[in-house]
């Protein structure tokens, strides 16, 4: 019996894209993964990504209904409708409605996953969830958002943690990556939040009001969500 491999890339395009045999799951824990969860769990209908804001905004404009979201240093992109907070993705203005996203970092880590057969959104808010979603997948290709192409702590941690539970279900790690997040991924949700809440990323925006400390104490919340969603 062949046992399932997972893979991991620390920052997006490290290894080459992975094809429609892969199940793939994009992790920005701070905050785009985790802000897209939630719009999803409130009815966004579906997620389109871009590198350039430009783009996002010319799709919206051709899309009736669809929404221009993101940001650029943590900040909402002006023009945009929505920011990077999940807070702002409530079902009234989400519900029904596609969402042309582009950010920073995690907008990479979803386009670097493009042609994987299906596609998840991974955070530390539905990590139950997406290892249960990858239950039988053969094939699994993590890619982390990381900051600004360098490596984040959060992101592997994150990624950490999935792998562990595959690992622990009969899953093989199938390149470095993986064996080293497996190694270093937190176990207990006090551990998870300590992580998060002192990550290099999480000190840049609590700093930037207290909404952003509100986001960051979000994203560090273990299984907020039950559920794991699209992209």
């Amino acid at each position: 019996m062949i046992r399932p491999r997972v893979v991991v890339d620390l920052v997006p395009g490290a290894s080459p894209a992975p094809g429609a045999r892969w199940t793939g799951v994009a992790i920005d824990v701070l905050r785009a993964t985790s802000t897209l969860t939630q719009a999803r769990e409130n009815g966004a209908a579906r997620i389109v990504s871009f590198a350039d804001p430009a783009e996002a905004l010319a799709f919206r404009d051709a899309n009736p209904g669809a929404l221009a979201c993101g940001e650029r240093g943590g900040r909402i992109v002006p023009g945009f409708d929505l920011g990077n907070s999940p807070f702002e993705y409530v079902r009234e203005r989400v519900e029904g409605r596609a969402l042309a996203f582009a950010s920073t970092n995690g907008s990479r880590a979803i386009l670097a996953l493009r042609g994987c057969g299906t596609r998840w959104l991974g955070a530390f808010v539905n990590a139950s969830a997406v290892v249960r979603a990858l239950a039988g997948a053969p094939l699994v290709a993590i890619v982390c958002a990381g900051k600004e192409g360098a490596f984040a702590l959060e992101d592997a941690a994150c990624a950490g943690w999935i792998v562990q539970a595959l690992l622990d279900s009969g899953a093989e790690a199938g390149n470095d990556a993986a064996r080293l997040v497996a190694r270093v991924g937190p176990r207990a949700a006090g551990e998870v939040r300590a992580l998060v809440e002192g990550c290099d990323h999480a000190r840049t925006l609590v700093p930037l009001g207290r909404e952003y400390a509100r986001d960051v104490a979000f994203c560090a919340t273990l299984d907020a969500i039950g559920a794991v969603h699209s992209f």
